[in-house]
C-alpha cells in the first residue's frame, strides 16, 4: 500500500481529467473453482485498486467529478465470516486510511446510482471482462445486459489511460520488484533446462512456486514450451530432448499488484548448435536495436519496423531471405518470421488496461494500427512519453502450418527462400524480452540483468 496522499492525488487528478458526472469504479468478487465456496485466486481489478487500493472481494469506488465527493462502498463482514476468514477493518475504517470521508453498504452504492439517474447525471464506468461485473452494472444502471459495454465511458477510459501510463517512481520501484522475481524464475528454468529427460511442468511448477514465494502469483499463465513456435504455449507435457529450444515467458505479481514480464530461451541441454546459434544471435541483436531507439516523442510502430529490418538482415545473411530488405519488410515478409508485435505497455496488468480496448491504450489520432499481418498485432505504437514502462520483445518462429500456407499462396516469391525455410520447421522458435522505462533522454532495461547472451546463458546453464 502506497502513501494516503498516493490515493488521494490519483483520484484528484481523474476527476479534474473527466470534469463531470459519477465515476464508478467496480472491484471484483470471487469466482468459482467449482462450486461456490472454493474460488479461484482472488485478483482485483487494477482500475479499482490504482485509485482506491484494496484486494478485497466486492467493494466499489465512486468519485464525484463534479464536487470532488468520494465515496468506498462494500459490505462490513459477519461473525460466520469471521469464524471462517478472521477479522478485518470496517469499510469505513478502510475508507479513512485511503482519505475517502464517504463510505456505505453495496445498498447504498446502488441507491446513489438511482439517485444519480433520476438527475440525469452521467455514470462513467470501464467496460466490465467479468460476467459477474457485467450483470451488476445491468442491473444497478438499468442497461440491457448485451449492451452494457456500448454504455461503458471512452472519456474515462482516455483519462485513466493518461494516468496509468506514466510510472510515478514508487510503480517503478515496485515493477522493478517483480523483476527481482522473475530473475530467480529465470535463472532457475535455466539450471533445470540443462538436463535432458527433463519435463516442462516439473520447471514451469518450480517458476510458478518461485512467484508465490516471492509475494504474489505469477503475472499469467506461465508460457513455457519446447515448441517455440507456439506464440502462447501453455502445455508443459513435453520432455526437453536435445536440439530443441526452450520459451519461457513469464513474470510475477508483488503484493501491490505490480507485475513483471520477461522471455528468455535457452538450448536443451545447456549448448547452442551453429543453427541455433545464428537464429538467436538474429533476435537478440533485434533487440538491442529496438532498446537503442527507445526514446521519448518516438513512435513505438516505427521502432518495431526498425526492428524486424534488423532481423530481416540478420536472416538473409543466413540465407532464408533474398533480395532487399527494406522492401521485404515493407512488403510484409516478417509476418511470416514474426507474426506479433514488439512489445506492449506493462504496470498493473501484465498488459497494462488493455481491457479497456488495445487501440484507446496502445494508438491514437496521430498513430493508427496497421493492417498488415504481424504489424496489425503490434499492441502499442504510439509514440513513447517518460515514464512509460512496456516491453521489447522480438521474436523468430518458424510455423509450419504458416510456411504452408504462405507457399501454396505463392506469396513473397521474391523474398523468401522458401527451399532453405523448409529446413527448419522443426526449429520451433526463440523470444527474447525485457521491461524498458522510457527516461528523459533514452531508456533503461528495468531490475538486475537477466542473462540473455548465447555466453552468458551457457555459462549458467553450465
Amino acid at each position: 500500500m502506497f502513501s494516503k496522499s498516493t490515493y488521494i492525488e490519483r483520484r484528484k487528478i481523474l476527476a479534474n481529467e473527466v470534469k463531470d458526472g459519477l465515476i464508478l469504479l467496480l472491484g471484483n468478487g470471487d469466482v468459482p473453482f467449482n462450486y461456490t465456496n472454493n474460488c479461484y485466486t482472488f485478483r482485483q481489478d487494477s482500475s479499482f485498486r490504482y485509485y482506491f487500493e484494496y484486494p478485497l472481494i466486492d467493494l466499489a469506488g465512486v468519485i464525484d467529478a463534479n464536487n470532488g465527493e468520494e465515496y468506498l462502498f462494500g459490505d462490513d463482514v459477519e461473525i460466520e465470516d469471521i469464524i471462517w476468514s478472521g477479522p478485518v477493518a470496517t469499510i469505513s475504517e478502510r475508507a479513512s486510511l485511503i482519505g475517502v470521508k464517504n463510505s456505505g453498504t453495496r445498498k447504498d452504492l446502488y441507491n446513489l446510482m438511482e439517485e444519480a439517474i433520476l438527475k440525469g447525471r452521467q455514470i462513467h464506468f470501464l467496460p466490465p471482462y467479468r460476467a459477474e461485473n457485467r450483470n451488476i452494472l445491468s442491473s444497478m444502471l438499468h442497461i440491457k445486459n448485451s449492451h452494457v459495454e456500448k454504455f461503458a465511458s471512452i472519456a474515462l477510459r482516455k483519462a485513466i489511460v493518461k494516468q496509468r501510463s506514466i510510472k510515478s517512481l514508487e510503480e517503478i520501484a515496485e515493477i522493478e520488484k517483480a523483476i527481482e522475481t522473475a530473475y530467480q524464475m529465470h535463472t532457475t528454468m535455466m539450471r533445470m533446462a540443462k538436463d535432458l529427460g527433463t519435463y516442462e511442468y516439473e520447471i514451469a511448477g518450480k517458476m510458478e512456486g518461485i512467484a508465490l514465494s516471492g509475494g504474489g502469483p505469477v503475472s499469467f499463465p506461465i508460457i513455457l514450451t519446447t515448441h517455440g513456435e507456439i506464440l502462447h504455449g501453455h502445455d508443459h507435457s513435453l520432455k526437453l530432448q536435445k536440439g530443441r529450444m526452450l520459451v519461457s515467458d513469464a513474470g510475477c505479481e508483488t503484493p501491490s499488484g505490480y507485475c513483471s514480464d520477461i522471455t528468455r530461451t535457452v538450448p536443451c541441454g545447456g549448448k547452442f548448435d551453429q543453427r541455433q546459434k545464428d537464429i538467436y544471435q538474429a533476435v537478440l541483436n533485434s533487440n538491442l536495436e529496438a532498446l537503442k531507439q527507445i526514446k521519448p516523442n518516438v513512435e513505438y510502430k516505427k521502432i518495431h519496423i526498425k526492428a524486424v529490418t534488423v532481423l530481416a538482415q540478420c536472416l538473409k545473411d543466413i540465407g532464408l531471405i533474398k533480395g532487399n530488405v527494406d522492401d521485404a519488410v515493407n512488403e510484409g515478409v516478417m509476418g511470416l518470421f514474426m507474426p506479433h508485435g514488439l512489445g506492449h505497455l506493462m504496470g498493473m496488468d501484465v498488459h497494462d488496461m488493455e481491457n479497456f480496448d488495445e487501440n484507446l491504450v496502445g494508438y491514437d489520432e496521430k498513430t493508427s494500427r496497421s493492417t498488415q499481418f504481424g504489424l496489425s498485432s503490434l499492441r502499442f505504437g504510439r509514440k513513447l512519453e517518460e515514464g512509460i514502462v512496456l516491453t521489447d520483445e522480438p521474436g523468430c518462429y518458424f510455423v509450419p502450418a504458416l510456411i504452408d500456407k504462405f507457399k501454396a499462396e505463392k506469396k513473397f516469391l521474391s523474398f523468401v527462400n522458401y527451399n532453405e525455410v523448409e529446413k527448419y520447421k522443426d526449429f520451433g522458435g526463440i523470444r527474447i524480452e525485457d521491461d524498458i522505462l522510457v527516461t528523459e533522454k533514452g531508456s533503461r532495461v528495468l531490475g538486475k540483468p537477466i542473462p540473455k547472451t548465447v555466453e552468458e546463458i551457457e555459462e549458467i546453464m553450465a
